[in-house]
């Protein structure tokens, strides 16, 4: 999802609380009995102003006033932006940038990339330890691409979603087809960018004159995988034309069929006004989504993650949703961070969730360096990574 103008006031925050808690038809989050607050586990940042060493500058699009105390261009690509998370087992996370600068006219000298981290929640710190650009070196897209190298950038694809198949290769999902690419384990395209049967976004380079029914950056801004690997399912962030006010699908690809199964269920927002930030599979027919409102700061009043379960068993037309964690009312007994009892994550836009054990996720935020500033007014946000301890178990498989 990319950065969108903020309201600000005391108008506009009453705005976002009425958004956040929605209308009845939209309060189909229910908690199970005895569940008390989630808690704060670990806390590490990684700086604002972190960038890939020795890469090209970025940024040149955005103009040249001060955002948030820094002044663009910049000279290198920045670690931001980060999107989809995939955990390695080892104490490290590979991270995903998504399309750069917000949107597709002013993110052409952004490498699309994926990060390996490591946070240290010893030191509050996210150590950097490299990473691959994404590129299409082997002419897998048919259309006309940014740089005549075929490194991919912000403005071709907007990648939002990231999961590792077991073979070490990298399905991820794209907000401007929306597209599924396959990648190797290196970042290179492996097959031509797979659409999603029915549904075109603004900016998909296939339209062809043909009338979008998806809104612009609303694509697979989530995407699970099953626990055998043989399927994913992708999660649009926007309602398809025609489909009922904050609604969003979420679809079933068949991996080894290379096609989408045709099973569809819906996922309903608490508000239309609200986003999905990222989903996970918790087991079969369960998943994680982090819900959020479109607030940073003080005015952000919903930034939630839900576990949502398909099988609807109250037979209303979506899945059923249980909060899981209040990301704006964290117990936070140890004072990690240096903040106080309560911790919040006030960030427009929170886009990782991963599962860390059986009581416990890892919550990251998309910064979108240089704009967002929902941590201190006026400074562009560090990327957090943070780790949450569940009221329950998940029974994950």
């Amino acid at each position: 999802m990319k950065r969108i103008p903020l309201a600000v006031g005391a108008a506009a925050l009453a705005v976002s609380l009425a958004a956040a808690t929605g209308p009845a038809s939209y309060a189909t989050a229910v908690t199970p009995d005895g569940a008390g607050r989630a808690t704060l586990t670990g806390f590490a940042s990684l700086p604002a102003q972190t960038f890939v060493p020795g890469s090209e500058p970025s940024g040149s699009q955005i103009g040249t006033a001060p955002i948030n105390g820094v002044t663009p261009p910049f000279s290198g690509q920045p670690i931001q932006g980060f999107s989809g998370i995939v955990r390695r087992g080892d104490g490290t996370f590979e991270v995903l940038s998504d399309n750069g600068y917000g949107g597709k006219a002013n993110s052409a000298d952004f490498l699309l990339r994926v990060h390996r981290v490591k946070p240290d929640f010893r030191a509050g710190t996210v150590n950097v330890l490299g990473g691959f650009n994404l590129s299409d070196s082997d002419g897998r897209v048919s259309w006309p691409l940014t740089r005549a190298d075929r490194r991919l950038t912000g403005a071709d694809f907007d990648v939002e979603s990231i999961v590792r198949a077991d073979d070490g290769t990298y399905w991820i999902g794209d907000e401007f087809g929306p597209f599924l690419l396959h990648f190797s384990a290196r970042g290179t395209l492996l097959e031509a960018p797979i659409e999603l049967p029915g549904v075109k976004a603004p900016e998909n380079p296939t339209l062809n004159g043909a009338t979008p029914n998806l809104a612009g950056s609303k694509g697979f801004e989530g995407m699970a995988r099953s626990a055998d690997g043989r399927r994913l399912y992708p999660l649009l962030e926007g309602t398809v034309n025609g489909d009922p006010a904050g609604t969003l699908r979420l679809n079933e690809f068949d991996v080894r069929r290379r096609a989408y199964t045709g099973k569809r269920w819906t996922y309903r927002l608490d508000s239309p006004a609200n986003a999905i930030g990222d989903a996970i599979s918790v087991d079969e027919n369960r998943f994680l989504i982090i819900e959020r409102d479109n607030n940073q700061g003080d005015a952000a009043a919903l930034k939630r993650v839900y576990l949502a379960d398909r099988r609807d068993r109250d037979h209303d037309g979506a899945m059923d949703k249980t909060l899981a964690a209040d990301l704006l009312n964290l117990a936070n007994p140890k004072g990690l961070g240096g903040f106080g009892e309560t911790f919040r994550f006030p960030f427009q836009t929170i886009e990782d969730v991963v599962i860390l054990d059986d009581r416990t996720i890892g919550i990251l935020n998309d910064n979108n360096f240089p704009f967002s500033s929902g941590r201190t007014p006026g400074r562009p946000d560090n990327d957090e990574f943070i780790t949450v301890r569940l009221p329950w178990r998940l029974h994950a498989r």
